[in-house]
């Protein structure tokens, strides 16, 4: 029995490498902080360049003695906060020009010509604010037509920003999340969109316990002795190197799915103790162009970084 074992062990063109912890891939991570940065500066711009203070502060008798009688103003917009009445007052493009309007202009984050000159505070209900507009208008000059207020609903104007501004912005970030997750093809995160020319390839080396060798491969004599060459000449280079000989350009593996040519490549990479790129040969075909010829030059250039090393192209009929 002990002989039979013997002559077995004796057999086996390989032996099993112990198995190696795996270390963890480190991979290129997306940074929530970011998120966060674009949503701070958005609410930033949003309150300063999106919202409008008003125009400068005023009295209902500055404005109804400075404004509204002498003809300048084009239309009043007031709505109720609580007890009082707070309206914004647009003064015409004409009289704008006037030399007591050219202090109201940088008082207020819009250009007076689309916004609100000036505001005031009226104590009271609505309906009071536009009595007493229709009761200072009522000895206007014939022809002209008095100023009535354009009444707007503003009882939460923080929930009506919100949904105008922010909302929109939060959901173009959370979609461009998603895309760029998509793009990256789940792994490493959003940073993975500007990567869609990167080789796909799976590298197995130490690190990534490697340890199947010609002893896990059942049958496929003759194809472990075609390869033997490929694993002896990466095991001692030097050996054919110094005889003029060259490493042998590749090898091509036939046979019905299912036959175990994944699993003689990566013995062959085992028992060689070098690094293994799988990747599958419909990974260089894409509907951009370019981006094919570019993952083969990035995988490449993966490969020269860890020569020696085997590179195996699974499906390469898709090519």
């Amino acid at each position: 029995m002990n002989d039979n074992q013997n002559t077995n062990e004796n057999k086996k063109p390989g032996k099993r490498l112990p198995n190696i912890p795996k270390k963890p891939q480190k991979g290129a991570k997306f940074n929530i902080f970011w998120v966060y940065a674009a949503i701070i500066l958005a609410i930033v711009a949003g309150n300063y360049f999106l919202t409008s203070d008003g125009g400068k502060q005023v009295t209902y008798e500055t404005f109804e003695s400075q404004m509204l009688l002498p003809g300048d103003v084009d239309k009043v917009i007031a709505y109720q906060a609580e007890d009082l009445v707070k309206a914004e007052v647009y003064i015409k493009k004409d009289s704008l020009n006037k030399p007591q309007y050219k202090a109201y202009k940088s008082t207020s984050n819009f250009n007076v010509a689309t916004g609100p000159t000036v505001s005031f505070t009226y104590g009271g209900k609505f309906q009071d604010l536009r009595a007493a507009m229709a009761e200072s208008q009522k000895n206007l000059a014939p022809g002209r037509k008095p100023i009535t207020i354009q009444a707007e609903n503003r009882s939460n104007p923080l929930a009506s920003w919100f949904l105008s501004i922010i909302l929109p912005v939060l959901l173009l970030i959370g979609f461009w999340i998603f895309m760029m997750r998509r793009m990256g093809g789940g792994a490493g995160g959003g940073g993975q969109i500007f990567s869609i020319g990167k080789s796909k390839a799976t590298l197995f080396d130490k690190e990534s316990q490697v340890n199947i060798t010609f002893n896990d491969v059942a049958g496929l004599e003759e194809a472990k002795q075609e390869v033997m060459e490929i694993v002896d000449f990466l095991k001692n280079p030097k050996k054919y190197t110094n005889l003029g000989g060259k490493i042998p350009k590749g090898a091509l593996l036939v046979g019905s799915p299912g036959t175990g040519k994944t699993l003689l490549a990566k013995a062959v990479a085992g028992e060689a103790q070098v690094p293994f790129f799988s990747l599958s040969g419909s990974d260089f075909v894409e509907m951009f162009v370019g981006v094919g010829a570019s993952r083969v030059r990035d995988l490449f250039k993966q490969a020269k970084d860890k020569a020696p090393c085997i590179i195996f192209i699974d499906e390469v009929d898709a090519i």
